[in-house]
């Protein structure tokens, strides 16, 4: 089976994952607001890195200094040799170092995410051809599933996932060009809920084959299914959302599901798309919640991100508030609340949505198969 033997979150909340889930478990944000940004004329609400706290030095980017920082952080937890050629990087990103698009002197291979994910690999001497996924806002959540898939067929021995994103003005005004974004911070399934915000964050998972997984965390399963309902909108029946997390549910039992860490955008369309799914899956009484009071959307670090303070708030027995969050404002009575709950389960399901249609869902157990 595959479990995780090392984690590490690196946002402006904290550069490790137990600061992350300490912050967000006492309802600190990261959000505010940023305005005089150079190539931002509109102010907007989002968390941002201070590279301050980026350590690691060279001819690196912010982006590519991120994801360093976090993997470097999560290798030490565990004895792994990362050069070894039975080590496979996969590096989830919508954007990579597309701030760099335009700027004199710039190398324009740079840019590309295939460049930048080798660049991270060669720096702990790991030669081997890293992937990257970059399937909108659900890249992280399959960025997990590939490297279960690529665990279980004997492809590698370990998996590093690492996932980020570094906001841009290409980013930023390509969001409020949609009128997605909220001029205050968001408030997922909620009534007054306005639209998203934006973050910054790097986040680092490593898997590994075990025969047993004892009192580790297991990532059970996971599926993508894509509806291609619109360029940007999602399907109002919640079709792929559902159809992934109905896939997910043949290999858990919903009695053990602590919760539904959902994307929980604050979008209009998003939260409502996702009770709908929520309901058709017949989780209708599971508790759903929403990190993105806390960070913003933090894009190809959303799935790793959210997956390892879900798995951090199961250790501790809670289910996390929604931050933002005070009055339903979805058609389908789902169960958000907005303080920390206790949960005594040991498992919970990621949910996650992007552009072009695309969802993920992916099930996470601690200990052992059932």
């Amino acid at each position: 089976m595959v479990v995780k033997l090392a984690d590490n979150i690196i946002s402006p909340l904290g550069v490790t994952t137990k600061e992350n889930y300490e912050a967000v478990k006492a309802g600190r944000t990261a959000l505010c607001q940023h305005e005089g940004v150079p190539g931002i004329p509109i102010p907007f609400f989002a968390s941002l890195i201070d590279e301050s706290v980026l350590t690691v030095e060279g001819d690196y980017t912010k982006f590519e200094r991120m994801c360093i920082q976090s993997v470097a952080s999560a290798i030490q937890q565990c004895d792994i040799d990362v050069a070894s050629e039975r080590v496979l990087f996969i590096v989830s990103t919508t954007k990579a170092n597309v701030s760099m698009l335009g700027r004199s002197g710039c190398d324009n291979d740079r840019v590309l995410p295939g460049v930048a994910a080798r660049k991270i690999a060669e720096y702990f001497s790991n030669r081997q051809m890293p992937l990257v996924v970059s399937n909108a806002c659900i890249s992280g959540v399959c960025a997990q599933i590939e490297a279960l898939r690529a665990l279980e067929l004997g492809l590698c021995d370990y998996a590093v996932v690492v996932g980020a994103d570094v906001q841009s003005p290409f980013i930023v005004t390509g969001f409020q060009s949609l009128k997605a974004v909220s001029a205050e911070a968001c408030r997922p399934f909620d009534r007054d809920r306005k639209g998203l915000n934006l973050g910054e964050a790097a986040a680092t998972v490593v898997y590994g084959r075990e025969a047993t997984a004892d009192n580790r965390w297991q990532m059970v399963c996971g599926a993508v299914r894509n509806d291609a309902n619109h360029i940007s909108g999602p399907s109002r029946t919640g079709e792929g959302s559902y159809l992934a997390l109905r896939s997910v549910l043949q290999h858990i039992d919903a009695s053990e599901v602590a919760f539904v860490s959902a994307h929980g955008t604050a979008t209009l369309y998003n939260d409502e798309m996702e009770s709908i799914a929520v309901e058709r899956a017949g989780l209708i009484d599971t508790p759903v919640g929403s990190l993105k009071g806390y960070y913003g959307h933090t894009m190809g670090a959303a799935g790793v991100l959210e997956t390892l303070l879900s798995m951090y708030a199961v250790d501790d027995h809670t289910v996390l508030g929604t931050r933002g969050f005070e009055n339903l404002g979805v058609s389908h009575p789902i169960s958000v609340c907005a303080e920390n709950r206790v949960t005594n389960r040991n498992s919970f399901i990621k949910l996650i949505s992007g552009f072009g249609g695309c969802n993920a869902a992916a099930a996470f157990r601690k200990g052992g198969a059932r």
